[in-house]
This record gives structure tokens, sequence and C-alpha cells, in this order.
């Protein structure tokens, strides 16, 4: 599943961070625990509510060892 977030009027950011997560078997209270941040912050990234702060996208990147553009991908 693939989430959709409207950026900018006319761009939008997609994220595949529940399909990395549940590919490593992780629950997102764990992957929040892991990243430092609250359980909240995954359930929103997840759900398209928000997007993560370009330092965090780098950690969820290096997390599942994977390019910051597998996971997260901004297009007009």
């Amino acid at each position: 599943m693939i989430k959709v977030v409207k950026v900018i009027e006319g761009y939008f950011m997609k994220n595949k961070l529940k399909v990395f997560r549940a590919m490593k078997g992780i629950t997102q209270k764990d992957l929040a625990k892991d990243l430092f941040v609250t359980r909240q912050s995954i359930v929103s990234i997840e759900n398209g509510k928000y997007d993560p702060s370009l330092k965090l996208a780098f950690k969820i990147a290096k997390y599942f060892d994977v390019k910051i553009e597998d996971i997260f991908e901004y297009e007009e």
C-alpha cells in the first residue's frame, strides 16, 4: 500500500513505509522505539498525514537498508 500526501499544490509525497515494515515483520511501536520517535509519528507517516523530516527519512531508509527513494517518492 502506498500512501500519498499533498505537499504543495500539484505535488505529492508517496511512501511505502507500511510495506517495508510488514516485510521486516515489525510493529509500529518497535520501529518508533528503534528510530527514537513516537508510535504516532510512524502511524501519521504511514497514513499520509505527516511527511518526515529529511533526517528522519534518511534514518528510516538506513533502518531498512534501502535508498530513501525506495520508501519515499516525490512527484508532480
